[in-house]
């Protein structure tokens, strides 16, 4: 553990993390309407590292947050140069939305790139809603007044408390790929989604399914 921090810090100085971008397709078009960033740790020795080896050990010593702050400031400086129309989303970490300088932070990135706010796509997953929803709920109106759209990660697992629903301004749900998986065996996959999806639209929110690698 000393040794991937050590390493973690060695690779925060020297540039050795990259983003990689994942289409989100339409599916009336079947062209990309966005896209995800997500990070990738590029060790000299270890090849590629992915998030879920580095990510805990950043959120517990608190590195997690200049690493987010270059994922939002690098992904809206990449999106600035793509046609208006494509979207970035930006996934943060429970450690990133507490941070009192968040909303600060996204604009400042905003202005910096010249990307217009709604184009930018910030997902969170439920634990951020959890610890505090008062302060959550504050943050969230805050950046819906800014013109940045929110999207409920992970949708289907934890707790999947419709309240969240009901009180956050979410733009976008997305579906937990364990239940895209699981469409071809059987049916109560494809009947959860279905339900999420005319929820989500009975609520003005688009969806978004994981895990679909074809069209």
């Amino acid at each position: 553990r000393a040794v991937l921090e050590r390493d973690l810090r060695e690779a925060m100085r020297d540039g050795g993390f990259v983003l990689h971008y994942q289409p989100i397709m339409t599916l009336a078009t079947g062209e990309p309407g966005g896209f995800e960033a997500l990070m990738r740790w590029r060790h000299p020795k270890r090849g590629m590292i992915s998030p879920a080896d580095f990510i805990p050990l950043a959120e517990e010593t608190g590195l997690i947050l200049p690493l987010g702050l270059w994922v939002l400031q690098q992904a809206c400086r990449d999106a600035a140069a793509w046609p208006d129309h494509v979207r970035v989303s930006v996934n943060l970490s429970p450690v990133q939305f507490r941070s009192r300088t968040l909303v600060a932070d996204v604009l400042a990135a905003l202005e910096a790139s010249g990307l217009p706010p709604q184009r930018l796509a910030l997902e969170i997953t439920e634990a951020v809603l959890m610890h505090d929803v008062d302060q959550a709920l504050q943050v969230m109106q805050a950046l819906r007044q800014q013109g940045v759209r929110t999207a409920l990660d992970d949708f289907g697992t934890g707790y999947s408390s419709l309240s969240y629903l009901r009180r956050f301004p979410f733009d976008k749900i997305k579906i937990d790929r364990s239940f895209v998986v699981d469409l071809a065996q059987g049916e109560s996959a494809a009947c959860i989604i279905k339900a999420i999806s005319t929820l989500a639209g009975g609520l003005g929110m688009s969806t978004i399914a994981e895990g679909v690698e074809t069209l």
